[in-house]
Parts: structure tokens; sequence; C-alpha cells
């Protein structure tokens, strides 16, 4: 795979119908915290990190890197979308030298139940297809995460396989942008 690299990041801002994906800002570093800090937001993947924690350790303007997209409604951030090199070490893969992108997202609960995810998931997914046309994406979640089992349906991943992972069963599942031939 390409890295996500110099040559296409930042992208210009992704506009949808309600929302805006962009680079992350210095007004974004309290809905950072907020997100990492949130027990409902931690449920599913690992547990909240401690508030005073974060405030130490956040940057002024956290997560600007390639790969990292803020979800934007209305001026502010409501979560926020990666594709990022899943690692080697971990299981699922569809590839045999792994190095898939997977997505990866999380919104403040606030935000939870409008449709935002799908919308902000599916834009970037789009942005990826013209960046890395042909390029499969992989998504991991735990099977108890309806919500997000639901949203990767919605999205069009399909299930490659189940493991257990952190201490719970993973579904993992590839999406892409061109069908598969055979």
């Amino acid at each position: 795979m390409t890295e996500l690299g110099p040559a296409v990041w930042p992208p210009a801002p992704i506009t949808t119908q309600r929302l805006v994906l962009r680079e992350s800002e210095a007004q974004d570093r309290a809905p950072f915290i907020e997100l990492f800090a949130s027990p409902e937001v931690g449920t599913y993947i690992g547990g909240p990190r401690p508030r005073d924690e974060l405030e130490r350790a956040m940057p002024e303007v956290p997560g600007r890197r390639p790969g990292l997209f803020v979800i934007d409604l209305d001026g502010a951030m409501i979560g926020m979308i990666t594709l990022d090199r899943r690692g080697a070490e971990r299981p699922g893969h569809v590839r045999p030298d792994a190095g898939e992108t997977e997505l990866g997202y999380m919104f403040l609960p606030e935000a939870w139940g409008c449709g935002y995810a799908a919308e902000a998931c599916a834009a970037a997914l789009d942005w990826f297809t013209d960046v890395l046309p042909g390029e499969p994406v992989v998504l991991c979640t735990q099977t108890a995460n309806d919500r997000a089992m639901r949203l990767a349906t919605k999205l069009g991943f399909t299930e490659v396989e189940r493991f257990e992972e952190y201490g719970a069963e993973q579904w993992f599942g590839v999406w892409s942008s061109v069908t598969p031939s055979g």
C-alpha cells in the first residue's frame, strides 16, 4: 500500500450533506480530551483514559497527522475518523504481507444515533478510493458493539473472520471499491 503521504495529506476539507471532514485545529483539543475520557466512548476500546492525564499529554493541536479526519458539525468537532495501517502483529489480515488500511472512528455520545458516523465514514471511504483506487480497507470491532456491527454492514464491509483479542470476540471485515473477480 502507498502511504497516505504529503502528496495527498492534508486533503482539502471534505463536505457531506451535514458534516465537514477536516484536519484538526487548536479548537479541537477540548473535544479530543472529552472523546478519550468518555466512559461511553471507551466501552469497547479498553475504557476511558484519565482526564488529568489527557490534559497533560494532549498537544495544543491534537491528531494532526496523515489519516486522521476531524468530523465537524456546524463548526464544532463531534468525532474523528482514522485511516491507519493495521499492525502486522495483530490478528486479522486480507493480504499475506498485511499492511492494509484500517478504518477507525469515535464520536462523542451526544452525536450518536443521528447517522453522522455512516455519513462521515462513507465520505472518508470515497476519498480513500479516489486517492488509492482498488486498495482494500479493513475494520475490526467487538461483536458486542451492536452499533459498530450495524455500521460495518451499512458501509458494505464483509466479514472475513472472527477472533479473540483484548479479551473479547472481534469481528473483522473488509471493504473494497472494486468488485472482486473470479
